[in-house]
């Protein structure tokens, strides 16, 4: 019973220690890495999820924007304003889709939604040019957002999906997007020009999220193994007792060694008529 304790209670504290591990996700990836600048093709494939490691880190692609490809996303927060941000479809250059037989047909190169800028109004949307023609954008790859109900806006859309803008713009597309820190042609820099203004995004925190359901469940397992051995010694005490209960059984009721018998023909210990002599 003993090694049966044993090996229950290694089988419980194994699974706590498995809780304690998974409290504690994966961090972000360290601002060395995020900060230094990687292709985009070999962060990530058109087609393929983007993973916690490959978030936040700054990429560079060349391309060209796709004409006739710009919206704008509603609930934009820039300081102390809300506004817009102006996003448009740029082909990546060396791209393909990991299924070259996607519903959008093989002529259709993978596109990426990047962030122009930020705009304090949709009616400034028209003022809004891209650049035409071959160009090179560096900035930070971020995770699409999930898409929403709406009202329908034209030319607006709530939040960044890349699953509705693929059915916008009719093209396959990247799972994350861009939020672009420069813009070059021929190597000189694009300038962004009023009242588009540059969306700034930085490393993320480096705080490593806790899961206390986890702890908690660690603990569990713990206090289980606890009581598996608390099951043993209660089976050994009560087993123990068994025994002295049989033991005490077979000691005879007149063979107490601090009392001595009494014996009828001892005439000191008669209590019918002591001191009374016969006639």
């Amino acid at each position: 019973m003993l090694i049966l304790a044993m090996v229950i209670a290694s089988v419980f504290v194994l699974l706590s220690q498995w809780q304690l591990s998974s409290s504690r996700s994966d961090g972000p990836p360290a601002p060395s890495v995020t900060e230094s600048v990687q292709p985009l093709t070999d962060v990530l494939q058109p087609g393929a999820p983007l993973t916690a490691a490959a978030a936040d880190q700054l990429v560079s692609f060349d391309g060209s924007f796709v004409p006739g490809t710009q919206i704008l996303v509603q609930d934009r927060v820039r300081g102390e304003d809300t506004g817009l941000w102006v996003v448009s479809a740029f082909e990546v250059e060396g791209a393909r889709m990991e299924d070259e037989s996607a519903d959008a047909g093989d002529d259709a190169a993978p596109v990426i939604p990047v962030v122009l800028g930020w705009v304090p109004a949709a009616d400034a949307f028209d003022a809004v040019s891209v650049p035409d023609g071959p160009a090179r954008v560096e900035g930070r790859l971020l995770p699409g957002e999930g898409p929403v109900a709406q009202r329908t806006v034209e030319n607006q859309v709530p939040t960044l999906a890349s699953a509705e803008l693929t059915n916008i713009w009719d093209r396959p597309t990247y799972s994350g997007f861009v939020a672009s820190n420069e813009i070059r042609q021929a190597d000189d820099v694009v300038p962004v020009q009023a009242p588009l203004e540059t969306v700034e995004v930085g490393p993320q925190p480096q705080d490593t999220p806790v899961n206390w359901l986890n702890i908690f469940y660690a603990i569990e397992w713990f206090v289980f193994a606890g009581f598996a051995f608390f099951l043993w010694w209660r089976l050994v005490a009560d087993d123990y007792r068994r025994s002295l209960e049989d033991e005490g059984d077979e000691i005879p009721n007149d063979a107490e060694p601090d009392q001595p018998a009494l014996t009828a023909a001892d005439p000191s210990t008669s209590t019918s008529g002591s001191g009374i002599k016969s006639e």
